[in-house]
């Protein structure tokens, strides 16, 4: 932190809140409100002489409330500005600290919130994350024993500029433990809590459980583990020197923790070795808790108008293609903010954002698909009816307009998947070189000849067109039945193309997408697919057709076997049900078909 302070080219904005995010990519415009310190930074030296006169302490949480702080002091040693601040929640205004400052007056107790814009080309987030606090679950009884503790407190506990010095004691009687149980996944891969795996949690337990034997050899130390995940340069050979120093490993998952009248811990577990219930004794427990989505992580996606997985972390484009990047061109993501990581890993995507960055501010203009959605603005409904469809599905936040005005899509927004083409009620939104003109005129040339016998697939670009791809690379048989037509999202196919191929008497219609649900180059184009699907097919088996006409599967880009046997099956199905009650089906529902297409002019 201090190298980048000290780097012209490095502006570091401390105890500064995100209030809004607006622009695209090259040219976001950033609102921030700077937070009053109270304290004029310019004249604060960091001598510290007004922490020392302050008469009120309060728990620290920078060492997890295992000592205390004053309420005017620097944040936390090395604290870039080394500038103090003022805990006005705690502080009593005695003014001793304005006193003792004198005549270099850097205490303010008049400031406010600054508020201002900066403009940026390019966001990297890098908010960490939390970890979890068990005081909700009386198993470990956190918060209740005094020697239960969690693997950050059991580090500041090993810390020299720790609360003790280095001192690895108990809480309840200041001495040393002779026994200690480190208990992995607390929190951790539950159904009943978190379900994943922290990923660096047995790591760091293993070395939580060194440095407590370097600094009290004859102390027993155990770890109470589901599975030991040590699969990364090095780690193998560190848990091995765990077990050389003496750290025993037992395999079992306790279920409840006592405590004895003098303190000490009782933990039942059942050992997965033995086959038996068994109850360990121990003078201190170190619980390895899961790693959490920080605190404000709903709040700062809102602004930044990206999206989270369902365990709350920040969601990136593409798992494989896009790994850094948010949804929103230009944003990316460093370290556990996209999901739990340790510190090589943090490091290495820290140093990836960057380049991503650099990519973009190194260029004076950047390039864009051409297959960007516009708005015919006599077609919108939002300058008549307020309609905001457009807006609902668009992950990118791509649509905007005033009140009473046609929707406008902004190109630089825009990923090109189509959802808004095909949810559009007016059809007043089409998608650049994936217009319904040249689908349809796709579909009519696919189904010119003996449509009966024909399956109509509509197949995304990124796993479903790539699994076919793969499907004929290898050489997999499947029925020829199958014409593909590639589109960029499933969530582009719109209603009225299964419409237009029943009409032409197509035997079957086939939409292949992106697995559900985060599978999506475009994060949700499946699932609105899916949505618009579900109805169709509901709507029009109400009206006489076989279900197995109408299918949607989801292939990944690795499934050509599984996209050839989907082949085979739809042939199967279409042979059982026979040509002559295919056209009869399509003679039914022709009629319905016509008018519905006919009333939009695409027929």
């Amino acid at each position: 932190m201090v190298e980048a302070d000290h780097n012209k080219n490095i502006e570091i904005i401390t105890n500064t809140d995100i209030l809004n995010v607006e622009g695209f990519i090259g040219s976001f415009k950033v609102t921030l409100r700077k937070k009053p310190r109270f304290v004029v930074a310019k004249n604060c030296t960091g001598c510290g002489e007004c922490s020392d006169v302050c008469p009120v302490e309060y728990p620290n949480r920078w060492i997890e409330q295992m000592g205390t702080r004053k309420a005017i002091s620097v944040p936390f040693p090395q604290a870039v500005p080394l500038v103090v601040a003022i805990d006005r929640e705690h502080c009593i205004e005695c003014f001793k600290c304005v006193d003792v400052c004198g005549d270099r007056r850097a205490i303010d107790f008049e400031q406010q919130p600054e508020e201002f814009e900066i403009e940026v080309g390019t966001i990297t987030v890098a908010t960490g994350f939390d970890v979890y606090e068990p005081y909700d679950d009386p198993t470990w009884g956190y918060g209740k024993f005094q020697n239960v503790i969690s693997s950050m407190e059991a580090e500041w506990l090993t810390n020299a500029s720790g609360p003790t010095n280095g001192e690895f004691i108990r809480a309840s009687d200041g001495r040393h433990p002779r026994s200690v149980a480190i208990i992995l996944c607390v929190g951790s891969r539950d159904v009943n809590k978190y379900e994943y795996c922290t990923g660096f949690c047995c790591m760091y337990a293993i070395k939580n459980a060194m440095l407590i034997k370097e600094h009290e050899p004859e102390t027993d130390v155990s770890i109470l583990y589901m599975d030991i995940r040590t699969p990364y340069k090095g780690f193998e050979e560190f848990y091995r020197r765990a077990r050389e120093l003496g750290v025993d490993f037992v395999r079992g998952k306790p279920d409840k923790i006592f405590e004895t009248k003098d303190n000490d811990l009782i933990i039942r577990m059942n050992d997965t070795v033995l086959g038996e219930n068994i109850e360990l004794n121990a003078e201190m427990v170190i619980l390895s808790t899961a790693g959490v989505p920080r605190a404000g992580s709903d709040e700062l996606s809102r602004i930044l108008h990206v999206t989270r997985d369902t365990a709350g972390f920040f969601l990136e484009a593409h798992a494989k293609l896009k790994p850094l990047d948010a949804p929103v061109d230009g944003i990316f993501f460093a370290g556990a903010c996209q999901g739990l990581k340790d510190i090589t890993q943090s490091v290495a995507q820290g140093s990836g954002a960057a380049a991503r960055a650099v990519t973009i501010l190194s260029k004076d203009i950047v390039e864009i698909e051409p297959i960007v959605a516009k708005v015919d603005p006599d077609k919108c409904l939002h300058s008549r009816a307020n309609c905001t469809i457009c807006q609902k599905v668009c992950p990118y936040d791509a649509p905007s307009a005033p009140e009473k005005a046609p929707m406008m899509i902004n190109p630089a927004k825009c990923h090109g998947c189509g959802t808004c083409v095909a949810d559009c009620p007016t059809d007043a939104i089409t998608q650049m070189h994936f217009t319904d003109e040249q689908i349809f005129a796709q579909i009519r040339a696919a189904l010119k000849d003996k449509p009966e016998e024909k399956i109509l697939g509509i197949l995304c670009n990124w796993c479903c067109y790539a699994g076919a791809d793969l499907a004929g690379t290898s050489h997999l048989q499947y029925p020829e039945r199958i014409r593909i037509i590639r589109v960029m999202c499933s969530g582009r196919v719109d209603k009225d193309f299964v419409h237009e191929a029943l009409r032409l008497g197509a035997g079957a219609v086939f939409i292949g997408a992106c697995h559900l649900p985060n599978d999506c180059h475009y994060i949700d184009g499946n699932v609105w697919m899916a949505k618009r699907m579900e109805a169709l097919h509901k709507n029009l088996t109400g009206q006489g057709l076989s279900p197995e006409r109408l299918r949607v599967s989801y292939v990944s880009a690795a499934e050509g076997l599984i996209f050839a046997k989907i082949m085979r099956e739809m042939d199967q199905q279409l042979n059982a049900i026979g040509p002559d009650r295919i056209r009869e089906e399509n003679e039914m529902l022709r009629p319905a078909m016509e008018k519905i297409l006919r009333k939009k002019g695409l027929i």
